[in-house]
């Protein structure tokens, strides 16, 4: 049984609809996901919702709604978001679903029982917004706490705690022994810096069951649930457990209950999470995988926030971008492609209407969408779309652009793989600039030169199909289908020059990105 590259996005808390920074997240892991199956490798992409905590059940009670049926709602809607997105993932866990229940409450078995957490009484400031205690240290200088913690109330009550603190400086060892483990550097640097000038508290891993009901059970205190965080983290593992991961079971020493087919998952490959959770994820889930005897995963990419306009999105403003809308009015590939072009991932972005359409019509429309409408207009113009005997004028530029993107998309370079194939895009346009095939085609003593540049722009296309599938699935699919080839352009093998046979009959050119009156 061979490992698959398991990838998964963070589970997105269940108190609103879907926005741009949750599709952005979804949508690079997507590509990362297509990518590495178009490379040859065998990918588990894991996407889904976090439905417990105190917030849920607020929002739940507001409505006079049962906090399940509530979180079901919801649940439809981001289950439909990610069918607009057409995210390829294998999995979409919901934390109330029993097979992640199952595995929390047999993780807190093993943890408790192994001494890793204890019970202790708190007298404290508490913000529901963020579901967390606070301390004096995160009081502004004039006493008060940010408005971004929303309500703080003053608490005081038992929990169980989970011993961070002894853990923290072989995370700092780690994290420095294995630089790649936290992804872009300047994250990880924060990470350390963290680590070295602040003592790690011990995590408050309950809740009790007399404030917040909204939760997954201890196994060993039915007085208390989990903590939201805590219960979350697990959600990782909880599903490769799901799904017979041989190195999760051995290590819980337990099985599924239900099990429909044995799959090989852990260590994770990659998580890719926002900027405002990492200290979640970097610091308390290592240290929580360390005291289940599990292998850290591989790597935690961190992207950064969106803006509009140079502000932050917010919905009191209006100041949003709605996903959904900028899909239905320019198609689901412009969508991925603005956002996959105009944010690297790591930095922050800044999200602009006039940049989007002018990505749209310079790009897409007169970049990629020309080249091949033109490419193949020509062919059936000229040659009936039949296509010529092979020639190797583009050749090179094509495979510089294959090796090129092969290699970024290894590292995750989303945003320079597409500069790569758009480096080739522009290459063929000025080949046919160049060449002046309508110009050839008016002399019947060039025919052989005009069947050499015809086969050269249509492989172009072809490659690019290949290329392309991985970031925009449509409208390579659609490529494809122009050129009279069936299936997917999903085998990255496939871009070696020389695909297209001669004689091979091509289909009927279409606009890929129709002008619009921008």
């Amino acid at each position: 049984m061979s490992k698959r590259f398991y990838i998964t996005t963070a589970i997105d808390y269940v108190n609103g609809q879907p926005h741009l920074g949750h599709a952005y997240e979804k949508i690079i892991t997507d590509v990362i996901a297509r990518s590495r199956r178009s490379l040859g490798e065998e990918v588990f992409f894991l996407t889904g919702l976090d439905e417990h905590g105190q917030k849920v059940q607020q929002a739940a009670q507001a409505e006079k709604k049962d906090p399940q049926a509530y979180c079901d709602a919801l649940a439809a809607d981001w289950l439909a978001f990610a069918k607009k997105l057409e995210l390829t993932n294998d999995d979409f866990v919901r934390t109330t679903q029993p097979r992640h229940k199952e595995f929390v409450q047999a993780t807190l078995a093993k943890l408790n029982e192994a001494g890793h957490f204890y019970k202790a009484s708190y007298t404290g400031f508490y913000s529901t917004r963020e579901e967390t205690f606070l301390t004096d240290k995160d009081r502004r200088p004039d006493g008060t706490f940010d408005p971004s913690y929303g309500e703080v109330v003053e608490l005081k009550e038992d929990n169980y705690y989970f011993k961070l603190g002894v853990h923290q400086q072989w995370l700092i060892d780690y994290i420095e022994a294995n630089p790649d483990f936290i992804s872009p550097s300047y994250r990880r640097n924060e990470v350390l810096g963290f680590l070295k000038n602040n003592a790690l508290e011990d995590l408050c891993i309950s809740r009790p069951s007399s404030r917040l009901n909204w939760g997954i059970p201890l196994s060993f205190d039915k007085d208390f649930v989990t903590y939201v965080w805590f219960d979350a983290l697990l959600n990782y593992t909880s599903i490769a457990f799901a799904h017979g991961d041989p190195t999760i079971c051995s290590a819980l020493n337990h099985q599924p209950s239900a099990i429909n087919h044995q799959l090989s998952l852990w260590p994770a490959d990659i998580h890719v999470i926002g900027k405002d959770i990492v200290k979640f994820h970097a610091v308390y889930w290592p240290i929580m995988l360390k005291a289940m005897g599990l292998a850290l995963p591989k790597q935690i990419l961190v992207h950064g926030w969106w803006q509009k306009d140079g502000a932050k999105i917010s919905k009191s403003t209006g100041n949003v971008v709605d996903p959904i809308a900028v899909i239905n009015e320019w198609g689901l590939d412009a969508f991925r492609f603005y956002v996959l072009r105009e944010l690297d991932i790591g930095p922050d972005g800044n999200w602009t209407d006039a940049g989007f359409k002018s990505r749209y019509q310079a790009e897409l429309a007169n970049g990629l969408g020309n080249l091949v409408n033109r490419s193949l207009s020509m062919l059936r113009k000229y040659r009936n779309g039949i296509v010529p005997a092979q020639s190797d004028e583009l050749a090179a530029d094509a495979a510089k652009a294959v090796d090129e993107t092969r290699t970024l998309l290894k590292q995750n370079q989303l945003q320079a793989a597409l500069q790569s194939i758009w480096a080739l895009i522009t290459r063929a346009n000025q080949y046919v600039d160049q060449t002046k095939p309508f110009s050839l085609a008016k002399d019947p003593a060039q025919a052989q030169r005009l069947d050499e540049v015809l086969y050269n722009l249509a492989e172009t296309c072809r490659v690019l199909a290949v290329l392309l599938w991985p970031f925009l699935p449509g409208t390579a699919t659609k490529i494809y289908g122009q050129l009279g080839l069936s299936g997917e352009p999903n085998k990255f093998d496939a871009a070696a020059w020389g695909g297209l046979q001669s004689c091979h009959q091509t289909g009927v050119p279409a606009p890929l990105f129709p002008r619009k009156d921008v």
